[in-house]
């Protein structure tokens, strides 16, 4: 059905309704190139979020080799970790949205676009040429219409003025037949015009049916098949507009039922148990605190002789041996700073009891590690060097020797360590029993760094009863030789105590600055926890040291505790 065609109503309109199809036609083409501007933005809208949003996961993504990894042992952050990677993927499928839709309507739309312009122009083009030529043809038909009209004049004039002559007396015979001979002249050219101005009109109303019914009506129809295809490709860009998105939603929902499903898995439990493991110190809670009678008054003396007592009870423990403790004072300080920074004891004597097995099991773990890796080197030089035996032209078998013999010292050495290691796990765990003094004197071997020659002499020269030899005191002064540094600390004043306390478990203080105590024993404090985790004690006026306040339970004196403030 033609719609286009109906706009012909007549001929004075058909040039101002050809105008108006020009000017819709263009306003279709702006509206599809507007529709193909505003899928262009929405693509590179889609990239954009897409960008960011790989970068916001990106920056909350965990770094290697830090801290960080550790705390992905959660559930709750193992959650977040796939929430992390689902939006990840989330953000590629609106990268998909953006190729898709760049591809399939964009790039489309703008071809079509410049093919609907050269149509377009082709088709009025047409249009304008028909409209020349109709206008020619009635340019002819006017011209050969006035002629016509002229020539008509001509005759009558022509034959009114032979009448004329033919009527005057006095007119001679040859002037009558001149003017007759001119009347029949004109009306022959008359004729003439008449015949052509016939030919003329008819052959243009040819032209004009055809113009009319015909060569225009197809221009119309055409420009109409044009304009109808615009808007049916308009219509179909739209719907892939749509399901360019409708395809991807699957996926999309995929990302998200699997961070449900991450969040699901969250186990509050479980985390709860990790920290408990994590950092649960393997001690037994503290006792009932016993009454203390302040009705009758303690004598020093008594206080002494207790506290005396309760060492002679408790088991005999190395004592730090020295020229005087005023000697000692400067490497106590220096110790306890190597403290702070985090040096410590390879056996992780000073760690409670559960976090020091954590730290040898790590540690053997390592150690096993390394030996396992040690042995997958040895392995593979030993079947090139039987390689390079069978065949001397590929290398010579006794260049690996030399590095076989290190692995296998390596190897060597690694299994030392973890036969150390596990000796002390098993002592932690109870596997074995409690090392002797002996023992320690051994394992002290492989910790040179941290246990000093002074302690191992006095190890080895301690007398049954607890006490120490003059030799051990001779061999002291010459380990330890006395200078003008050590000098400056004879004529110190002792720092006062400030209170007592109870040694709840065994600390065996093998670095140097620390103090060995028994379970039970009672020492008194000289110096509390300045929030480094150590608290200084003093056994009597030859022992003091630095012992994990953990170990302990303080009683400090109050008028004693202003004094320590103070200094």
């Amino acid at each position: 059905m033609t719609l286009f065609p109906g706009l012909l109503l007549e001929q004075c309109s058909y040039k101002d309704q050809f105008d108006n199809l020009e000017k819709h036609t263009q306003w279709g083409i702006d509206v599809l190139e507007k529709y193909v501007k505003f899928v262009k933005e929405r693509t590179e809208i889609e990239l954009s979020y897409a960008k960011q949003l790989r970068n916001l996961s990106k920056k909350y993504q965990p770094k290697k080799n830090s801290k960080e990894e550790e705390e992905y042992r959660y559930t709750s952050t193992r959650a977040f970790l796939a929430t992390l990677n689902e939006m990840n993927d989330y953000a590629g499928q609106h990268e998909v949205i953006s190729e898709n839709m760049t591809s399939l309507i964009t790039g489309e739309l703008t071809r079509y676009v410049q093919e609907l312009k050269q149509e377009r122009k082709s088709h009025f083009h047409d249009g304008r040429k028909a409209q020349q030529h109709i206008e020619t043809c009635w340019k002819q038909l006017e011209a050969s219409k006035r002629r016509f009209e002229r020539d008509c004049k001509e005759a009558d004039r022509a034959q009114q003025y032979f009448e004329k002559m033919d009527a005057d007396i006095n007119v001679t015979k040859a002037d009558v037949e001149k003017a007759r001979q001119q009347a029949q002249l004109r009306h022959q050219m008359a004729e003439d015009s008449k015949a052509e101005y016939s030919s003329t009109l008819q052959k243009f109303n040819s032209e004009q049916h055809d113009h009319y019914y015909t060569h225009i009506p197809n221009i119309f129809q055409k420009i109409q098949e044009m304009e109808e295809r615009r808007i049916v490709r308009i219509g179909e860009s739209m719907k892939t507009f749509a399901e360019v998105d409708r395809q991807v939603i699957p996926i999309i929902g995929k990302c998200l039922d699997e961070i449900t499903k991450a969040a699901e898995s969250i186990d509050h439990k479980n985390d709860s148990q990790l920290v408990i493991e994590a950092f649960k110190s393997g001690f037994e809670p503290p006792g009932d605190i016993e009454f203390e009678d302040f009705t009758q008054p303690m004598k020093r003396t008594v206080s002494e002789s207790s506290l005396s007592n309760s060492r002679g009870d408790g088991k005999s423990e190395p004592k730090f041996g020295g020229k005087s403790k005023g000697k000692l004072w400067p490497f106590i300080k220096k110790n306890k700073l190597s403290l702070k920074l985090g040096a410590g004891p390879e056996d992780f004597s000073n760690l409670p009891p559960e976090q020091r097995r954590k730290k040898l099991q790590q540690k053997v773990d390592e150690l096993n590690k390394d030996i396992q890796k040690e042995m997958d080197q040895r392995d593979a030089l030993t079947k090139m060097k039987d390689v390079y035996i069978k065949n001397p032209q590929m290398g010579d078998a006794a260049s690996v020797d030399h590095r076989l013999a290190e692995l296998g010292q390596n190897i060597e050495k690694l299994r030392i360590e973890v036969q150390k290691f596990e000796g002390w796990l098993a002592e932690v765990e109870g596997r074995l029993p409690m090392r002797t003094e002996q023992a320690r004197r051994q394992s002290g071997l492989y910790e040179a760094q941290n246990t000093s020659a002074v302690n191992s002499c006095a190890q080895d020269r301690e007398s049954p009863d607890g006490s120490y030899t003059e030799e051990q005191s001779q061999e002291t002064e010459m380990k330890v030789p006395a200078t003008d540094f050590d000098d400056e600390f004879d004529d110190e004043e002792p720092l006062p105590t400030i209170g007592t306390c109870k040694a709840l478990y065994t600390f065996e203080g093998q670095n140097e600055g620390t103090i060995s105590v028994a379970e039970g024993e009672m020492l008194y404090v000289i110096e509390e926890d300045k929030g480094d985790g150590w608290t200084r004690i003093r056994r009597n006026e030859d022992e003091e040291g630095y012992v994990p306040t953990s170990y302990v339970e303080v009683y400090l004196d109050k008028n004693a505790k202003g004094a320590m403030t103070y200094i």
